[in-house]
């Protein structure tokens, strides 16, 4: 029995195909099929039922996954432990961030993958439940999102305080106030992205009368800028989003008076493994560059739970 035996399993398991799970594992059907193969041979018994889609576990199979995990775990936490000593900044790391952090994203990526050669970095954007589900399933290593999470199951290192900024076109009457205050607006004039978007959650606990008119489904703030541009609402944006507008649009950016609601941003990744020299290095650069393209100074920090 190997942990190559044991990976081929647990990935059958999880993705119900063998085809899948070769795809996954990065070997040919064939090879995964005979690493399975052998397995139960030599435990002289099968774990999966063959010819149902998607593949199901025999009873004793169950069992053999349950256990393997376990094992699998354990031996990923081993090598871990020696990096961890030999403080080895290399190696595979699959980041989860939320698309309304994303433009942080160009501020370190290609510093860091020129310092850090050896780290292979392959980022992608989810929304903040499915960035926490994937980090206990073991899909991705860690997560840029929006924090507090309050999860018992998940670490948090802060990065940085992103204040909200308020995109207002000149044919809106606010436009002319200079110190703008959350009291200066309504929530039913607010457009904001899709409820279950944390920053829609952020932006609603910022209001007390929080109802609104109507709603736009939409994860896409250049649609919402487009509608505020035709006298639509306002639109609250992270600092960072806006810094990427045009020079006639950033003209129509208000900023609050102090403290200014804002969001903490955090890197997270799962209690139940060791913080890894990636971690470190990465928080440590992303913290770094925030702090020379953020002023977040006197905030007010908005929870997304």
């Amino acid at each position: 029995m190997t942990l190559t035996q044991l990976e081929y399993v647990i990935a059958v398991s999880k993705y119900g195909s063998f085809t899948k799970a070769s795809e996954k594992c990065n070997v040919t059907q064939p090879t995964l099929s005979m690493q399975v193969q052998n397995l139960e041979e030599e435990l002289k018994i099968k774990v999966f039922v063959r010819g149902t889609k998607p593949i199901q576990l025999t009873e004793v199979g169950k069992k053999i996954i349950e256990q393997g995990q376990v094992i699998v775990e354990e031996a990923i936490k081993m090598k871990e432990i020696v990096s961890y000593e030999k403080n080895y900044i290399g190696g595979k790391f699959k980041l989860g961030i939320i698309p309304t952090v994303a433009p942080i994203i160009p501020l370190f990526l290609s510093k860091f993958n020129e310092k850090y050669s050896n780290v292979n970095l392959k980022i992608e954007e989810f929304d903040s439940k499915q960035i926490v589900s994937k980090i206990l399933s073991g899909d991705i290593d860690g997560g840029i999102t929006s924090s507090p999470l309050n999860n018992g199951d998940i670490n948090e290192i802060p990065l940085y305080y992103e204040p909200f900024v308020a995109y207002i076109p000149k044919i809106n009457n606010l436009s002319k106030i200079e110190n703008l205050k959350i009291e200066d607006l309504d929530y039913s004039s607010i457009l904001t992205l899709k409820d279950k978007n944390c920053l829609t959650k952020q932006i609603f606990k910022l209001f007390k009368n929080n109802n609104k008119k109507s709603d736009i489904n939409t994860e896409n703030f250049e649609t919402l800028i487009q509608l505020s541009d035709q006298d639509f609402g306002v639109v609250i944006l992270p600092y960072l989003y806006s810094k990427n507008l045009s020079e006639e649009k950033m003209k129509n950016i208000k900023y609050f008076e102090k403290p200014k609601p804002a969001r903490e941003i955090s890197i997270i990744y799962p209690k139940n493994k060791l913080k890894s020299p990636i971690i470190n290095v990465l928080s440590n650069f992303i913290e770094k560059v925030s702090r020379a393209n953020i002023k977040s100074n006197e905030v007010k920090i908005i929870s997304p739970v």
